[in-house]
C-alpha cells in the first residue's frame, strides 16, 4: 500500500478528486495518509477532517527561516511513513532536505502544458490569465515529478484542454481542472502505487 501525503494550499479540489477516485477504484493499492496545508483555514483540512484523515498547518511563516520549516516538514511526512508527497495545489517551495529525501517521490499538478507557463510566478489564476493573454487556442494540465527547480521535473503525464472564445481566467481554470486536473493527478498516483512507471534522467513511461 503506497502511503501518500496531500500537500494544499486552498480549496482542496484536486485533494477531493483524489479521495473519490480512492473510493471508487481508480487509484489502487494507495491511501492518503495525512494532508498538510500551509494555511490555518485552507477548506482542504476540513475535506480532510470529513474523511477522518489526519491533517496539519505547517506553515512557513510560523518558522524563524527556512531550514527550520523544512525541518518539521520533513519529520512530519516521517512520522506518517509516507512513500509519495502529493503537491495538490501547493503554493510553497518545495524545502531543499524534502526534495532529497524523497527524490521522485514527489509530484506536482500544474495547471498548463509544461514548458508553458510554468516556473516562478506562474500559479493559480495567473496561469489562465497568461494563456489567454498569449492568444493561446490549447491549454491543459501537467503531472510532474519534484526536482530543486520550478516545475522542471521530470513528466509525468499531460492532458490537453480546449481554449474557447469568451473565456475568462476563471472559466478556464474550472475547465482545466474539471477536463484534465482532476483525471490525470489521479492517474499518476495509481501508476505509481502500481509499479507502472519507469524514470530515465528525464523521461518517463509506463511500463
Amino acid at each position: 500500500m503506497l502511503k501518500t501525503a496531500v500537500l494544499v494550499s486552498g480549496g482542496g479540489t484536486n485533494l477531493q478528486a483524489i479521495i473519490d477516485s480512492m473510493e471508487n477504484g481508480s487509484i489502487t493499492n494507495a491511501s492518503i495518509e495525512v494532508v498538510i496545508s500551509n494555511k490555518q483555514n485552507a477548506y482542504a483540512l476540513e475535506r480532510a477532517a470529513n474523511k477522518e484523515i489526519p491533517a496539519h498547518c505547517i506553515s512557513p511563516k510560523d518558522f524563524s527561516d527556512r531550514e527550520d520549516f523544512g525541518k518539521k516538514l520533513l519529520d512530519t511526512l516521517l512520522s506518517y511513513q509516507i512513500d509519495l508527497i502529493v503537491l495538490a495545489g501547493y503554493l510553497v517551495i518545495m524545502p531543499e532536505i524534502v526534495v532529497k529525501h524523497y527524490r521522485n517521490r514527489i509530484i506536482n499538478i500544474h495547471p498548463s502544458l509544461i514548458p508553458s507557463f510554468c516556473g516562478a510566478g506562474f500559479y493559480g489564476l495567473k496561469v489562465h490569465e497568461a494563456v489567454l493573454e498569449r492568444g493561446n487556442k490549447v491549454t491543459g494540465a501537467t503531472v510532474h515529478f519534484v526536482d530543486e527547480g520550478t516545475d522542471t521535473g521530470p513528466i509525468i503525464l499531460q492532458k490537453a484542454v480546449e481554449v474557447k472564445a469568451g473565456d475568462t481566467a476563471e472559466i478556464l481554470q474550472k475547465r482545466v481542472m474539471e477536463e484534465a486536473e482532476w483525471k490525470i493527478l489521479p492517474r499518476a498516483i495509481d501508476l505509481i502505487a502500481n509499479d507502472k512507471l519507469v524514470i530515465s534522467g528525464h523521461l518517463v513511461r509506463e511500463k
